[in-house]
């Protein structure tokens, strides 16, 4: 990931690295400086590299005529750091020939805030999938595909259930969305808005990309939250109301946002896990991710929610598996802070999902039971 980013001798110096130890600086396009991968991932480090200049040097001769010559003159750059991953902060100074230039430092902010340089992509020549790729940047930027998308699900769900349950899932469907829109936007990113996809469920989509695991959760939670707050206020319109129908809003909708949560990509609770396990830089963290893992799956057996349980042994599994590969990702780990912080509201969250649905499946009624059976098969 981009650490640094800064202005030196008229070209960016943009320093890269990871929680691998690994650490690349490059002066415009050229790398300068490496330093391999180790277990000692962070500390004091330091960049030192020459740059060959030319400057013009003016002379007089004896008959008075001045004469411009290039001189050419190695000028010594050494960037200093002292980089500390969790919490993220980076202090730097920049070095010319010995005489600091620049200092500073970053943090967790910065990261959120930047924008990575993007690599140049080669020209390529036609073929279906560049097609297919333009197909899906026209299909994201017509405005018109929303409405179309958004009619198409309702006449799919009416042609399912009814008229009526359609427009209150269609209704779940957005406001889910608008969650994770709402967390794009309090990171400064922008949104291309709401899609709908006929039996699919629905997508906020933006164009920029997030930078650290921080934004990744909650970005991703907040849409179950707002799922929440949604099948909340429906069971206090059911108790002031006794309509069976918010009874069925409020059950059917932590449903939908249950499954949301669930540790499997490319779902919000696949993200939440994996951005909260990959910011643990030990074995120790990877065996209280599998224990916290293990602990949930006894617990839905022991409640008898068969598929809960299933599918949470699963997306874990899936997790575990990939944990390796952790320092490739760009994104900047969550400290321990956040790892605990995000733990907490995604396990909340799911509590508070599951006891709506226990609540109703205890009224009596088969269709407010139908989700508790659901996951009990």
């Amino acid at each position: 990931m981009e650490l640094l980013h800064i202005n030196c001798l008229g070209k960016p110096l943009r320093l890269e690295g990871s929680m691998a130890g690994w650490q690349q600086l490059f002066w415009g396009d050229d790398l300068v400086s490496v330093i391999p991968a180790s277990a000692d991932y962070q500390g004091q480090r330091s960049h030192e590299f020459n740059l060959s200049m030319q400057r013009q040097q003016a002379s007089t001769t004896p008959e008075g005529e001045v004469n411009v010559a290039p001189i050419a003159e190695t000028i010594s750059i050494r960037l200093d750091i002292d980089l500390q991953w969790q919490p993220f902060q980076l202090k730097f100074e920049l070095l010319q020939n010995g005489q600091v230039i620049e200092q500073g430092q970053r943090d967790t902010k910065d990261i959120e805030r930047q924008v990575p340089v993007k690599p140049i992509e080669a020209k390529r020549q036609f073929s279906l999938i560049g097609l297919a790729s333009l197909g899906l940047k026209l299909f994201k930027s017509a405005k018109v595909i929303k409405v179309v998308l958004a009619g198409a699900s309702v006449a799919a769900y009416s042609w399912l259930f009814s008229f009526q349950f359609a427009l209150a899932l269609i209704a779940c469907l957005v406001f889910h969305e608008y969650g994770h829109i709402r967390a794009m936007k309090y990171f400064g990113m922008k949104t291309k808005g709401i899609y709908l996809i006929p039996f699919m469920g629905g997508l906020a989509l933006s164009d920029e990309k997030i930078n650290t695991r921080w934004q990744d959760v909650v970005i991703s939670i907040m849409g179950p939250t707002f799922g929440l707050f949604m099948s909340i206020a429906a069971l206090f319109a059911y108790w002031f109301t006794g309509n069976i129908f918010f009874a069925g809003l409020a059950t059917f909708n932590a449903l939908l946002n249950l499954f949301n949560l669930l540790p499997i990509l490319p779902l919000d609770g696949g993200h939440i896990l994996k951005s909260i396990s990959f910011s643990m830089n030990s074995v120790l963290g990877l065996v209280a991710c599998i224990a916290g893992a293990a602990i949930g799956v006894f617990i839905s057996y022991s409640l008898g929610l068969a598929l809960l349980g299933f599918l949470l042994l699963i997306g874990s599994a899936e997790i575990v598996f990939e944990w390796k590969s952790r320092h490739q990702s760009h994104l900047l780990p969550l400290d321990r802070y956040g790892q605990l912080f995000s733990a907490v509201w995604y396990l909340l969250t799911v509590g508070a999902l599951v006891g709506i649905i226990w609540y109703f499946a205890g009224s009596g009624d088969d269709m407010l039971g139908l989700p508790l059976k659901i996951l009990q098969s």
